[in-house]
């Protein structure tokens, strides 16, 4: 049952990554319609993160009052009918708005997928199942791109422009998926699963931020999602005009480093799955797996001098690879620190510095573009972001335990 969870919920983690991409693909598309600068597009992809990192707090809370199934429900039907919402779109200002209400749904998602992941599964099997959950993202990039370019490319009806439908259409995957949860996930009764800590249902945000443990994975989440958000977001962009492909050729090859960091949410949760198995304890065997997402971060600096398309894309999907095996433990790391009460409200912390990494350092390239720049200065500070990441967790985070939470 708790297996079948996990797949279910990665495919609402899928529809969302299908949902975030439909702007960087499409961006070509929309361009014919509507002025786009790079500082514009910057801003577009900032009111989503905004509203994305705001509400991921404020999708934690909500989880925890609603909870997850009624909550799930409720973030999945908002951020699809938002995502439809964006073919309707007459200009900047419009898709601005989209924008900020797709941000504001989507927001809620990882947290539900956190709180499920404590409510079904011990420890040991937490970071494999958030390993599969995880792997949505990737499903989501690699069906992204060739369905958004079949749809430019043949969709035509009732003269909309196709990058309309590109929109129309993925937001009612969403709804479908609405139905689906709420016929089949239904909350385990209480179990030996949940957290010993005490009087989790009283532990606020003041109690959590006391931590200096909750600050540093804020502090690593936003580094390394700076470097994931300007990866998915600017990917595209950078095949279209870097390398003068179409849409066609761009997403002919864009969707690999997508399939790599599918592989990548399930091998870093399996490996920190496989260290506890072995014996290893939660603290070693979460640092050895995140050592070792960090070290594939760096070759992505080398992108900008490579003499051909095939080993950027490699280059890419090593690092997509290391991204989000990094992410499936990251966001594990919640459920070993604080009961189960609380995983809702420290996951939305947790994703809201994430969304506003994405937020500075997007803004810094869509600067540096309209600039004259190239993407080389870019892409050397997204490679390093990673490993100063692991060095704030390993300093901060001297041993991963349960916090020590008063009982009330």
């Amino acid at each position: 049952m708790r297996w079948g969870i996990a797949f279910l919920i990665s495919a609402a983690i899928a529809i969302s990554y299908l949902d975030r991409q439909t702007f960087p693909w499409a961006i070509g598309a929309i361009r014919k319609d509507i002025r786009i600068s790079n500082e514009a597009k910057a801003t577009l992809d900032s009111a989503f993160l905004a509203t994305y990192g705001l509400m991921y707090l404020g999708g934690g809370w909500l989880l925890d009052k609603l909870g997850t199934r009624r909550g799930f429900l409720l973030v999945m039907i908002f951020w699809s009918l938002a995502c439809a919402a964006h073919g309707l779109a007459g200009g900047l200002f419009a898709l601005g708005a989209c924008r900020l209400l797709l941000g504001m749904g989507e927001g809620g998602g990882f947290p539900a997928a956190t709180r499920a992941v404590a409510e079904w599964f011990p420890v040991k099997e937490r970071s494999t199942a958030m390993g599969i959950i995880n792997g949505g993202t990737g499903v989501g990039g690699v069906v992204a791109p060739p369905l958004i370019a079949l749809i430019l490319l043949r969709v035509q009806w009732l003269d909309l422009s196709p990058w309309r439908w590109v929109f129309f259409l993925t937001g009612s995957l969403g709804v479908l998926w609405a139905i689906w949860w709420w016929l089949f996930y239904f909350p385990p009764a209480p179990t030996a699963m949940s957290s010993q800590t005490p009087s989790g249902s009283a532990i606020g945000l003041r109690d959590l931020l006391r931590f200096r443990e909750i600050w540093a994975v804020m502090g690593a989440k936003f580094l390394t999602d700076a470097a994931w958000y300007f990866y998915i977001f600017w990917l595209p962009n950078y095949l279209l005009t870097a390398w003068k492909f179409d849409i066609q050729h761009a997403t002919a090859v864009g969707w690999i480093p997508y399939a790599a960091s599918g592989v990548g949410c399930l091998c870093g949760g399996a490996l920190s799955s496989w260290l506890l198995r072995r014996g290893g304890s939660v603290n070693r065997s979460r640092k050895w797996a995140l050592g070792a997402s960090a070290a594939l971060m760096p070759w992505v600096m080398l992108v900008p001098v490579l003499p051909n398309i095939g080993w950027v894309i490699a280059i890419f999907s090593l690092a997509f690879f290391g991204q989000q095996s990094w992410s499936t433990l990251i966001m594990v790391l919640p459920t070993d620190l604080v009961p189960r009460e609380a995983v809702g409200r420290v996951a939305g912390l947790v994703g809201l510095g994430g969304a506003f990494g994405g937020v500075v350092l997007g803004q810094l390239a869509g600067y540096l573009l309209d600039h004259g720049f190239t993407y080389a200065p870019i892409l050397c500070i997204a490679a390093s972001l990673h490993v100063v990441a692991f060095v704030l967790i390993c300093l901060v985070i001297r041993v991963l335990q349960p916090l020590p939470f008063p009982a009330k």
